[in-house]
C-alpha cells in the first residue's frame, strides 16, 4: 500500500515536471514568434523613419523656404506630442504595449501620407507633421519594453541591440531607396512619403500578429518615484543635446554648405551600416560593462563632436569642413543606441516591473520639455551669432550629461 502510494507522488511529480517543462518550451516559442514579428516590424517601420530622416529637412527647405529661426520655432509643434506622450500612454495603458505600438506605426504612416499628398499650406503640414511626431512617439516607449518582456534579464542590451540593428537595415533599405530616386529617377517627395507611408502599414500588421509581447494590461497610471529621479534628470539632458543635433546639424549642412536629399541618404546609409555594429556593441557593453560606462563613453564623445560642430568651419576650408561636420554628423548618429542604456537602467532599478513602461514615457515627455525649448533659443541664437554658437551651448549641455552619468549606480 505505502509502495503504492510512493508511486503515485512520484508519478504526480514526474507529470508535473514533464508539464511545467512543456508549458516553458510552449512560451519559449511563442515569445521566439513574437520577437521575430516584432522585428519584421522594426524593419519595415525602420525604412518608414529613414526615408523621413533623409527628405524632412530638405522638404521644409525646398517646398516652404524656412529661415533658421521658423525652424527653430517649428520644433515647438513638432516635439509636443513627445511632451505629451506621458499622456497619451496613460490614457491608453489599458490596450497593452503591443497595441499601443501598432497604433503608434499607423498614425506615423498617416503622418506621412499627409505630409506627402495632403499639405497644401504650411499650417496644414505642421497638423500632419504632428501626426507623425505622435506615431513614432508612442512608439519610442513602448520598445524598449516589449523588447525586454521577450528577453530575460542576462540579455537585455543584446535583444535590444538585435531590435534596434533591425531597424537600421530598415533605414538602409531606405536611404538606398532616396539615393536612387533622387539621383538618377527624378523622386519627388511626394513618392518619397507615399512609400513611407505603405511600409510603417506593413509594420503596424506584424505587430498586430504578435501574440503577447509587453507587460499585462495595465491601469491607468502615472510614475513619479525619487528613486528614478536621476533618469528623470538624464533625460531632460539627453533630450535637449538631442534635439541641437537633431533641428541644426542638417539645418547647417543644408544651409551653409548646401547638401541635398541624395547625399543626406549616402550619409544615413554609413551610419546604419556602422550602427549595425555599434548597437550590437553597446548592448554587449550594457551587458557586460554597466549602463554608467557606456553613458559616460557617450557624453565625453558628444563632448569632441559638439567642439567639431563648432569650430571646424573657422579652423579650415569649406571643403574640409563639410567633411569634419558630416562625419560628426556620422558619428553622433551611430551612438543613437545609446538610449538603450537609460532604457535597461530603468528596468534594473525597477521597483515594479508595471513602473517600466510608465516611466520610459515619463522619461521621454520630460526630455521634450528641452526639445521644444532648445530649439527656439538655438535658431534666435544661429540669427544673431552664427551657428558655431549653438554647438558650443550643446557642448556645455554635453558636459552636464558626463558629470550626470558618472553618478548611475544599480541597487
Amino acid at each position: 500500500m505505502k509502495a503504492s502510494v510512493s508511486y503515485d507522488i512520484i508519478s504526480k511529480v514526474m507529470t508535473t515536471k514533464k508539464a511545467g517543462k512543456q508549458m516553458k518550451i510552449l512560451t519559449n516559442f511563442h515569445h521566439e514568434r513574437d520577437f521575430n514579428f516584432f522585428l519584421l516590424a522594426g524593419l519595415f517601420s525602420g525604412i518608414g523613419a529613414g526615408i523621413n530622416t533623409s527628405i524632412f529637412n530638405n522638404y521644409l527647405s525646398d517646398i516652404f523656404k524656412l529661415s533658421e529661426d521658423t525652424r527653430g520655432f517649428l520644433e515647438v509643434p513638432r516635439e509636443t506630442p513627445g511632451f505629451l506622450i506621458m499622456i497619451v500612454l496613460a490614457v491608453l495603458s489599458s490596450l497593452g504595449d503591443v497595441r499601443i505600438a501598432m497604433l503608434g506605426m499607423a498614425a506615423a504612416g498617416m503622418g506621412m501620407l499627409g505630409l506627402g499628398v495632403l499639405s497644401p499650406t504650411f499650417a496644414v503640414m505642421i497638423i500632419w507633421m504632428m501626426m507623425y511626431s505622435l506615431g513614432t512617439h508612442m512608439i519610442m516607449p513602448v520598445t524598449p519594453s516589449i523588447g525586454m518582456s521577450l528577453s530575460n534579464q542576462e540579455s537585455f542590451g543584446a535583444r535590444l541591440g538585435t531590435v534596434s540593428a533591425f531597424g537600421l537595415s530598415g533605414s538602409i533599405i531606405a536611404y538606398v531607396y532616396i539615393f536612387l530616386g533622387f539621383n538618377f529617377l527624378h523622386m519627388t517627395y511626394q513618392t518619397a512619403f507615399l512609400t513611407g507611408t505603405v511600409f510603417y502599414m506593413f509594420a503596424a500588421f506584424a505587430v498586430a500578429m504578435m501574440k503577447k509581447g509587453g507587460p499585462d494590461v495595465r491601469k491607468v497610471k502615472f510614475v513619479f518615484r525619487k528613486r528614478y529621479s536621476l533618469y528623470y534628470v538624464l533625460a531632460v539632458v539627453s533630450g535637449a543635446r538631442n534635439q541641437i543635433f537633431l533641428t541644426f546639424a542638417p539645418w547647417v549642412l543644408i544651409k551653409v554648405f548646401d547638401v541635398k536629399p541624395q547625399m543626406f541618404a549616402i550619409l544615413g546609409m554609413v551610419v546604419a551600416f556602422i550602427s549595425i555594429g555599434s548597437r550590437k556593441l553597446i548592448g554587449k557593453l550594457i551587458d557586460n560593462r554597466g549602463e554608467r560606462f557606456v553613458l559616460t563613453l557617450e557624453a565625453v564623445l558628444l563632448l569632441a563632436i559638439c567642439l567639431g560642430y563648432a569650430f571646424s568651419g573657422r579652423i579650415f576650408s569649406a571643403s574640409v569642413a563639410v567633411i569634419i561636420i558630416a562625419g560628426c554628423y556620422v558619428i553622433d548618429n551611430s551612438m543613437s543606441a545609446v538610449e538603450m542604456a537609460r532604457s535597461t537602467y530603468v528596468r534594473k532599478i525597477a521597483v515594479d516591473l508595471a513602473d517600466v513602461t510608465p516611466t520610459l514615457s515619463t522619461g521621454v515627455s520630460l526630455q521634450h520639455i528641452a526639445s521644444m525649448v532648445i530649439p527656439i533659443f538655438g535658431g534666435l541664437l544661429w540669427m544673431e551669432v552664427g551657428y558655431q554658437a549653438v554647438f558650443m551651448a550643446a557642448a556645455v549641455i554635453a558636459l552636464l550629461n558626463l558629470i550626470l552619468s558618472r553618478r548611475i549606480k544599480i541597487v
